[in-house]
C-alpha cells in the first residue's frame, strides 16, 4: 500500500457507497499508526461529541466511546431513553438543540435507513453544523464496521485483489453486508454469498457477487464472513430453528476443517453461537472475531479525525 501523503478529510462520515479506494486505504494506513502506538492529535480547542444510540449496542457504542476518548475528546452521555425523543421531538430538532450547547461530533444509530440524509443536506436557513457519524442506519450503511473490517482483512494478506470473500448468513437485514459487498468488489476482492436463498435478493445482490450454496464455498474462500441472524428482525422467528440452520448454513466444525490453511473467519458480532458458528469456534486460530472488535478502536478514531480534519475542529 502507498503511502497517504494527505489526511483524510470529510464533512460527515455517513456512507462507504461512494467513498474513494484511495480514502479507504489512507484510513487503514491511520488507523495502523494510531493502532502500532502513533502519537494522537493534539488539539489547541476542546471537541465535544454525543453518542446517539438508538437501537441496541454493545461493540460499536464501546468502541467509539473509546476511540473518542483515545483521541482526546469530551464526551457527553446521551440516553435515548431519558431524552425529549421520548416526547416527540424529532432527531433533528434534538441535534439541534445538542449543537446549540456546543456539541460538535454526533456518532449515531438509527433503525430508519438513510435517516442521516436530513441532517447532512440542509436548507441555507437551517442552523444546524454538526458533524455526523454513522454508527448504522436500519439495513442500509454500517460504515466503522465495514472498514474495520478491511483493516482485518489487510493484515491478513496485506492486499484485497482476487481474494475471494464469502459474505454468509441473513442478506437482507444486513447493513454489514452491504456496505462491505461495495467495498469489496471496489478493492479487487471477489465476493460470493451464500445462506438461506430467501434472504438473498437476486436484484439487489448479484451485481456484487454470486449465490452457492456454503457446501460449494467453504473450501475456496479466503474469508468467511459470517453474519448474525436478526431475529429481532424477523416476523417468522417463532418458526425459526437454530439447530437446522447451523446444520445447513452455519461454520461447523467440519466446514472448519474444510477451510484452507490461511483462510480467516469474520463475524461483526453479536454472535448466536451454535447458529452461525460452532461456539467452539469461535474463538479458534482461524477466528479474527476478537482482532476485529481491537481494530474497531483504531479504525474510529481515523474515521474521527477525518471529519474532525474536515470540519477544522479543534483549532485546525
Amino acid at each position: 500500500m502507498q503511502k497517504s501523503l494527505e489526511m483524510v478529510k470529510l464533512p460527515h462520515f455517513v456512507s462507504v457507497e461512494n467513498l474513494p479506494v484511495a480514502t479507504v486505504k489512507a484510513l487503514i494506513q491511520r488507523a495502523t499508526y494510531f493502532q502500532q502506538g502513533g502519537n494522537v492529535p493534539v488539539w489547541s480547542k476542546p471537541i465535544y461529541a454525543a453518542n446517539l444510540f438508538f437501537e441496541n449496542s454493545t461493540r460499536t457504542h464501546c468502541s467509539f466511546e473509546m476511540a473518542e476518548r483515545k483521541l482526546g475528546l469530551t464526551v457527553i452521555p446521551f440516553d435515548p431513553a431519558a431524552s425529549s425523543v421520548k416526547k416527540g421531538e424529532t432527531l433533528y430538532d434534538t441535534l439541534l438543540s445538542l449543537n446549540s450547547i456546543g456539541i460538535d461530533l454526533a456518532v449515531i444509530r438509527h433503525s430508519q435507513n438513510g435517516y442521516y440524509r436530513n441532517l447532512i443536506n440542509l436548507p441555507a436557513s437551517s442552523q444546524l453544523n454538526i458533524g455526523i457519524v454513522n454508527g448504522g442506519d436500519g439495513s442500509g450503511q454500517h460504515p466503522s464496521q465495514s472498514l474495520l473490517d478491511m483493516l482485518t482483512i489487510y493484515q491478513q494478506f496485506g492486499h484485497f485483489n482476487d481474494l475471494k470473500i464469502a459474505i454468509v448468513g441473513d442478506l437482507t437485514n444486513s447493513r454489514v453486508a452491504r456496505s462491505n459487498m461495495q467495498l469489496l468488489t471496489r478493492l479487487g476482492a471477489k465476493v460470493y454469498f451464500s445462506g438461506p436463498e430467501y434472504w438473498y435478493d437476486q436484484q439487489e445482490f448479484s451485481q456484487f457477487g454470486q449465490y452457492l450454496p456454503i457446501d460449494q464455498l467453504i473450501g475456496r474462500m479466503d474469508v468467511m464472513m459470517l453474519l448474525r441472524v436478526q431475529h429481532e428482525r424477523h416476523a417468522e422467528e417463532s418458526q425459526f430453528d437454530a439447530q437446522s440452520y447451523h446444520q445447513k448454513y452455519g461454520l461447523t466444525k467440519s466446514r472448519y476443517q474444510q477451510m484452507k490453511d490461511k483462510a480467516i473467519i469474520m463475524h461483526p458480532g453479536p454472535i448466536n453461537r451454535g447458529v452461525e458458528i460452532d461456539s467452539e469456534l469461535v474463538e479458534a486460530p482461524k477466528s479474527r472475531f476478537a482482532q476485529q472488535m481491537k481494530n474497531g478502536v483504531f479504525m474510529r478514531m481515523a474515521m474521527l479525525e477525518a471529519v474532525i480534519n474536515g470540519r477544522h475542529l479543534g483549532g485546525r
